[in-house]
């Protein structure tokens, strides 16, 4: 059976040959929102994980993703599709396990999409009060982003990836700029202190599994690189320059400027002043006092706009990975071909616009509730985010062992074997860790991250019902088109 041909009239096909390295680079970056990372969550590691060594699991996630990255890699070099999860657990687990995951995919860009409206959204209407004296709900300005964000997605990809471009080197610079004054400044009243901070005593004081989840959680879409290797020139050589490129550059980033600021405060203080912060509800302070007090108050006003950009920069990636997720099930059947269609530009209109009002579905409970953004949307999509990541990265690792001790098209041992191993292996862990954490992880009841943890199960469960009930409607080859000569059918 093959794949149904378009409607007349219909493009289906996205801009090949439209972004390099580096765009892609951008887009990944933009995903981890290195700012909103740093100044909106890393104080709860600091207040509520190991405090002082919180920069020993970033670089330990480093580590575990590094791992992850070296099979995810040598799969996509015989896997070209713009589903990512969806594509590369298909060719190894057959075709329910692949739907599963598709929907787990778009679980987990949707609610960190989703949560991240929720901080901007009181981070603009702070900046608006402040500097405008206009007072409009924190929903007000999540919803007008999102048409902005929807037209955006609509446009060429190109244009997005400079966008991104600007906005990312504008938030990572302040930062970098005070981790360096501190480092050739020798570091805070207790010197630089790196024993502090990485060794394993550090990493194992007080609650490491918040640390680790929350470093987990900084590393959230550094795999989307593959969601544009439909787009990308040469994707053989562009995915995996820019998949290695995000995770070495945000893992050292997260870990030394983390380490930057232990060391401002000092290693048995940090803690004491991250969790004060945190119980006045203003844990940015964490962040914006040590950068203020180095580089001058100026910087203050201006990183509350940068935060508000970081975001805006994440939220954009987010919606452009979930529709090339939404374009990819579009052109397999999956999901109605109407979302395969794209405009002249070659972007997925049809799918962004599904990917707003998907969005829009997700935030309004949240307003017309009167929920507090941050506490519950923002919590509460992050840390289903988390769960289904995990989940997709463990699948994605047992699939690559799997593909390449079927196919035999790579026999290298450690890219095809040995990697995936220890990467699932360290994954199951991070799991258990964060299931035994997901209470302090989103601030929440028993009860409500029991909801939130069946709501992954059940995503999952509906996923792989839907890729049975559509098998016989789906492509006889396999849920991707590209014209690889090595590729060979996915399992059944």
């Amino acid at each position: 059976m093959t794949e149904q041909s378009p409607a007349p009239g219909h493009s289906t096909d996205l801009r090949r040959g439209a972004i390099g390295v580096t765009g892609i680079l951008f887009f990944v970056l933009s995903a981890q929102a290195p700012l909103t990372g740093i100044a909106g969550t890393l104080p709860v590691p600091l207040g509520l994980g190991n405090g002082g060594g919180a920069p020993a699991a970033y670089a330990l996630v480093g580590l575990m993703i590094g791992l992850f990255a070296v099979g995810f890699i040598a799969m996509s070099r015989h896997v070209t599709d713009a589903g990512a999860f969806y594509t590369y657990i298909s060719r190894g687990l057959g075709r329910p396990l692949g739907v599963g995951a598709s929907q787990i995919a778009v679980l987990c860009y949707s609610a960190t999409q989703a949560g991240m409206y929720g901080l901007y959204g009181v981070v603009v209407q702070g900046l608006a009060q402040q500097y405008a004296s206009v007072d409009l709900p924190w929903w007000f300005w999540a919803l007008v982003t999102m048409v902005l964000v929807q037209l955006l997605g609509s446009l060429n990809i190109e244009m997005g990836a400079r966008l991104l471009a600007v906005l990312v080197v504008a938030e990572i610079s302040l930062l970098l700029v005070f981790a360096l004054y501190a480092l050739f400044t020798g570091g805070g009243p207790q010197g630089l202190a790196p024993q502090d901070s990485f060794s394993p005593s550090a990493f194992f004081a007080g609650a490491p599994g918040v640390a680790l989840t929350f470093a987990l959680a900084s590393m959230l879409g550094f795999e989307s690189a593959a969601i544009y290797s439909k787009e990308a020139r040469d994707p053989a050589r562009t995915v995996p320059r820019a998949t290695y490129l995000s995770v070495g550059l945000i893992s050292v980033f997260f870990a030394f400027v983390s380490w930057m600021l232990v060391s401002y405060y000092g290693p048995d203080k940090v803690q004491g002043v991250a969790l004060k912060a945190l119980q006045s509800g203003d844990a940015t302070s964490v962040v914006f006092t040590p950068i203020g007090g180095t580089l001058g108050s100026w910087t203050t006003d201006v990183m509350g706009f940068l935060l508000a950009t970081s975001l805006l920069a994440g939220i954009l990636a987010f919606h452009n990975g979930i529709n090339r997720y939404f374009h990819s099930l579009g052109c397999t059947e999956v999901l109605s071909p109407w979302l395969s269609r794209t405009n002249r530009q070659g972007a997925p209109y049809t799918a962004s616009l599904v990917q707003t009002l998907i969005t829009v579905c997700l935030v309004l409970p949240f307003a017309l509730t009167g929920q507090d953004p941050v506490l519950t949307l923002l919590t509460w999509g992050g840390g289903v985010a988390v769960l289904s990541l995990m989940l997709l990265y463990i699948l994605t690792s047992v699939s690559v062992i799997v593909f390449f001790r079927r196919t035999r098209l790579d026999t290298r041992p450690w890219n095809t074997l040995v990697a995936p191993i220890a990467a699932a292996v360290l994954l199951l862990g991070a799991t258990a860790l964060a299931l035994n954490n997901f209470t302090t992880l989103i601030g929440a009841s028993g009860t409500t991250a029991l909801v939130l943890e069946l709501s992954v199960v059940a995503v999952f469960a509906g996923g792989i019902l839907l890729g049975y009930v559509r098998r016989a409607g789906m492509a006889a080859v396999s849920p991707l088109t590209a014209a690889n000569a090595d590729e060979v059918p996915a399992p059944a």
